[in-house]
Formats: C-alpha cells, structure tokens, sequence
C-alpha cells in the first residue's frame, strides 16, 4: 500500500497556484485564461484539450482557441500523435532564464544537509537534459563509506533513479523521441537496456510515485528518487538518496521515498 507521501508524488498538485494580489481593475478574461493554461502547464508535464475546458470552465472550442495561440507563439506544443500539449520552447526559453538566475544549490543546501543527515545517506538533486541527468546540488553523506558526491556530472538518465523518476513525467511519446532505438547504452550490466523494459519501469515509477535503481549507474550503489516539485513550465528537477547496496535493501524505498518527498517539497517552495 502507498503511503500519503507516495500518493502525492504520484498524483502532482491538486491545482495551479492561486492569484497574487487584487484582481485588476479592468480583467481581460482571455489573458487571465491563457495564463492560468500556462500555470497549469506548471503543475502537468501535459494538458489534452478536455483537461484544459475543465479547468477553465469553457467550452471546448475556446480552449481550443486559446491553446493554439499559445502555440502560435510557441508557448505550447501539441503531440502529432496523442494530442496533448506540452510546454513549448519559447514557455521553456522563459522557465530556463528565470531558473538561470535562480541559485538552486543554495536554496537547497540547508535542506539537503539536513535530509542526509536522517538518512545517513548522499543526496543530490538532479536535472534533466535531453536523455542525460546533470547533478546540479548534492549534500555527501556523514559515514565513512558512503556514496561520492556526484556534483556537476552528467550520465545518461535511463541508468539513473534520478533520471527515471525524471522521465517518468514525460509522455511515452516524448520518450520515444529521446529514445529512437530499441537498444539503449549501458553504464553497468545492471543498467536498463531496451526502450520496451525503460517504457514498463517508467510505467511502475508513475504508479508508485518514486523511482529506484540497483546498480544500474555505478557498482555497489542504490538510490531512490522522487520528483521535485517547481512552478517553472519544462524544469524538470529530482531529488535522490544513493547509499552502498547493503545499507538500501528494497523493503526501504517507500520510508525513504517518503522523506525524500517531505525533502523535495520544501525545496520546490524554496526555489518556486
């Protein structure tokens, strides 16, 4: 059974962020629906047409209207294929910049510290980039034997827990298109090795909201991770706790999970 915190990781947010400030003294009701698409877009990897009605209480034509503006100027992305809008490049070009400006490590350092010293454990936070994860924050754990800091390196995402609860958020179409061939490069012999058995573990992590990995990017190592939870549209951020394998037996990944979840929520406040 999940736990409460799991359930929310699997689940997202219930909504997008309630308004800042008085309302204007003259509303442009169509602005005001454009931006809450975008704000929801925030809190979703992806928004299909009917998603986007009911969310604003419109008809299905004029969300329809509104999305493919938001197209036009490439705010959002449709899938030729299932449909639903993504966050597209220039709503990217904006996430990236505001992000760029933002210092992430510093704002999740005092948290980090304080969730590897419960677990005992390394912890870093994880960002995605293409098919790769870029570690982008990390706290080393206190023991004697723990797992290096992974600080400013990249590997490949589908090899890490990090980078597979990342792509877990992303549609399987989106997938594909990182993923064009059925075989996929391995850092280890335990590493995740076809697109079929990415897209089945892919499918379990959503379920159960957390992801895992055994080896699968370095020897003797096991982590978990969870999504962190941001306001910025395509930011993609994930927090992971990697320990040696005999100090993180799979009976630990949900209590685990769960402060990683408690963890990741004060830092998506923190960054926003």
């Amino acid at each position: 059974m999940q736990s409460d915190a799991s359930r929310r990781v699997a689940g997202g947010a219930a909504g997008a962020p309630a308004p800042v400030g008085a309302v204007p003294q003259y509303p442009i009701g169509s602005v005001d629906r454009a931006l809450k698409l975008i704000l929801l877009l925030g809190e979703q990897p992806q928004i299909r047409l009917t998603e986007a009605a009911q969310h604003l209480d419109v008809a299905s034509s004029t969300a329809h209207r509104l999305l493919a503006m938001l197209q036009y100027r490439g705010f959002v992305r449709q899938d030729p294929v299932s449909k639903a809008y993504h966050p597209g490049p220039a709503l990217m070009s904006v996430a990236f910049s505001v992000l760029s400006r933002i210092d992430i490590e510093g704002a999740a350092k005092p948290v980090l510290l304080r969730l590897s010293d419960r677990l005992k454990e390394s912890v870093h936070i994880g960002m995605l980039e293409g098919a790769n994860v870029r570690f982008i924050a990390a706290a080393e754990g206190p023991t004697a034997v723990r797992v290096a800091s992974r600080l400013g390196r990249t590997l490949p995402a589908h090899c890490t827990s990090t980078g597979k609860a990342l792509l877990a958020r992303l549609s399987d179409a989106d997938v594909a298109r990182l993923y064009p061939d059925e075989e996929l490069a391995r850092v280890t012999e335990h590493s995740v090795g076809t697109r079929t058995e990415l897209h089945l573990e892919l499918s379990r992590i959503r379920q159960q909201g957390y992801a895992v990995n055994r080896e699968g990017s370095e020897e003797g190592v096991a982590s978990v991770a969870v999504p962190i939870p941001t306001r910025a549209p395509g930011v993609l951020l994930a927090l992971n706790a990697a320990a040696p394998v005999h100090r993180l037996s799979s009976s630990q990944y949900q209590a685990a999970a769960a402060l990683l979840v408690e963890a990741a929520k004060e830092i998506g406040d923190q960054i926003g």
